[in-house]
């Protein structure tokens, strides 16, 4: 036993358990985040129930049961609960009622010694509406213009055909808001703001003047055509609705115009869930949110995300490494470059939000306040680069993730042999040429471990990005088909930031939670993906340099 540990095995047993119970809490996480955010999009039965209420009024119930937990009768008591049962515990069900328009609420707990038995009938719908959320009911008809056109087991089949025909006008009145519209207005701004740049100069002639009046009328009678064209979507867009009957037995009108999406669960098979699960999730990952974010897609928080990370790569990787190559190679070893080294290596402990106020005061007011006096005087006071954007979100978190950087390329050029310096020198290569040739392709794969660090960090924060640059919805994306295309001063949307702002600023709690964990897991995935592909770079790196290191 003494021989066995003095041979340390004792402590290589302890290590690979660490190892594999950190694999398993990370395994785990992962697991549980999926298996709560991937069963968001199957679709879920529609149930109908009735309820007794606490004056004995026997009430029709239709919605989705979410959940089911067991709790003490006393309780349900102390709540106004009128419980007839001798248990002293029972079950209870939280129903998503929809509707919310109509009955207030979205969610409620009910007792199940007050409810009847659970039925699922076939003709049981449920409305994805572009507002207010989802809407459950019976179909009696659909109207065209006011007028049924078809009801009973018919009504089903044309709703359908009316529902493409509505998706189709949604999606063309999108685009004529959101990209023709839009590139009339912002082609009108530019043009004023050219005006106004030659009047601040003294150089606006009434030749100008004219030419600008010109363009100006010329973008307004596009302006006006593009209009009346979505005027005309709008109203062809109004003409048919549904009418359902709710679990009050009131019958609603629904126009097409509010509603995103349509089925019978209760009838669907299974071929057609995994069908409607994958078009769901399509959707989650390429539509634009809606419902304050809890509901729809998030692909603007996946593009600013990926975005963030590509320009603070970009920002800090040349950074990082000319400092690293200049304390290492270039500057005198002191009591300067090792005092220069514990700051790099305390900067990383700094918390992210100081980061924040930092790019705040100074890449956002100072050095952002002085390219619009400089560069946009025009656009004053209104600013352009004065105000927080993915420019200046992305240059704060190249400074957050600066010292990884700094230290793993430092660690990389400590390992390259002197030999192999003195080696290039004598050969008559100067000291430049054998950085440059020798000793930084050498060191390249510590850089990307590097920059893997720091595109690990840089992908989850979320504090300093609050003050320079995210929101809760951005109005376009950073890039588009206006010129100059990459717009670095635009507000984004993060996942990260998505996160928090769903799960915790939502005015729909319960309705939001599925969504936490399907943000939360897509972050993870976009975060593996960028790090596989800087260690695919890594690796190659490292065979291509394994003759030179001599391994």
């Amino acid at each position: 036993m003494r021989d066995w540990f003095k041979g340390g095995e004792p402590w290589i047993w302890m290590t690979a358990g660490a190892v594999a119970l950190s694999l398993v809490m990370v395994y785990a996480v992962v697991w549980l985040t999926a298996a709560r955010g991937l069963v968001h999009w199957w679709p879920k039965p529609v149930v109908e129930t009735t309820y007794k209420e606490a004056d004995g009024r026997v009430v029709r119930l239709i919605g989705e049961v979410r959940e089911r937990e067991e709790v003490a009768v006393v309780r349900l008591r102390e709540q106004g609960y009128n419980i007839d049962t001798q248990d002293a515990y029972t079950h209870r069900y939280l129903f998503k009622l929809g509707n919310k328009d109509i009955t207030g609420v979205d969610f409620k707990w009910f007792p199940a010694p007050n409810l009847g038995q659970f039925t699922y009938p076939r003709d049981l719908i449920t409305i994805e509406r572009r507002e207010w959320g989802n809407f459950y009911g019976h179909l009696k008809a659909v109207k065209q213009e006011g007028q049924v056109v078809a009801e009973g087991d018919a009504a089903w089949e044309e709703a359908q055909k009316r529902l493409e025909r509505g998706t189709a006008l949604f999606r063309e009145a999108l685009r004529l808001e959101k990209v023709d519209i839009g590139r009339i207005n912002y082609q009108l701004e530019r043009l004023r703001l050219r005006e106004r740049k030659l009047m601040l100069q003294g150089r606006l002639t009434e030749a100008d003047k004219a030419e600008f009046a010109r363009q100006r009328d010329k973008l307004n009678a596009d302006y006006g055509v593009l209009q009346e064209r979505l005027d005309r979507v709008r109203h062809d867009l109004e003409r048919d609705s549904l009418m359902v009957e709710t679990m009050e037995g009131q019958v609603v009108e629904i126009p097409f115009a509010k509603i995103a999406d349509l089925y019978m669960p209760n009838a669907m098979n299974t071929l057609q869930k995994a069908g409607f699960y994958a078009r769901k999730f399509w959707e989650f990952i390429s539509d634009d949110p809606r419902e304050a974010n809890t509901e729809g897609g998030i692909f603007p928080a996946i593009f600013g995300t990926v975005m963030m990370v590509l320009l603070m790569s970009v920002m800090v990787t040349p950074l990082g490494i000319m400092a690293a190559v200049y304390m290492r190679e270039y500057a005198k070893q002191g009591p300067l470059i090792r005092t220069i080294r514990i700051s790099v290596n305390n900067l990383a402990g700094v918390p992210s939000i100081v980061y924040g106020v930092f790019g705040l005061g100074f890449f956002v007011y100072v050095l952002g306040g002085s390219i619009d006096e400089l560069f946009f005087p025009e656009a004053l006071p209104a600013p352009t680069f004065g105000s927080p954007g993915i420019l200046w979100a992305s240059l704060t978190l190249a400074i957050l993730t600066l010292p990884v950087v700094i230290v793993a390329t430092e660690e990389g050029l400590s390992r390259v042999p002197r030999s192999v310096r003195e080696g290039s020198l004598a050969l008559g290569a100067t000291k430049a040429e054998t950085l440059w040739r020798i000793v930084l392709p050498m060191a390249s794969p510590a850089m990307m471990t590097g920059l893997i660090l720091a595109v690990a960090r840089a992908a989850g924060e979320v504090a300093p990005l609050m003050l320079v640059g995210v929101v809760k919805l951005a109005p376009s994306l950073p890039v588009d088909g206006n010129f100059p295309f990459i717009h670095l001063e635009r507000k984004f949307m993060h996942l990260g930031f998505h996160i928090y702002d769903v799960g915790f600023q939502s005015p729909n709690v319960e309705a939001a939670r599925p969504l936490v964990y399907a943000t939360a897991l897509l972050l993870v995935i976009i975060i593996v993906v960028l790090n596989l592909a800087a260690i695919s770079m890594r690796n190659h790196l490292r065979e291509k340099m394994r003759g030179l290191e001599g391994v």
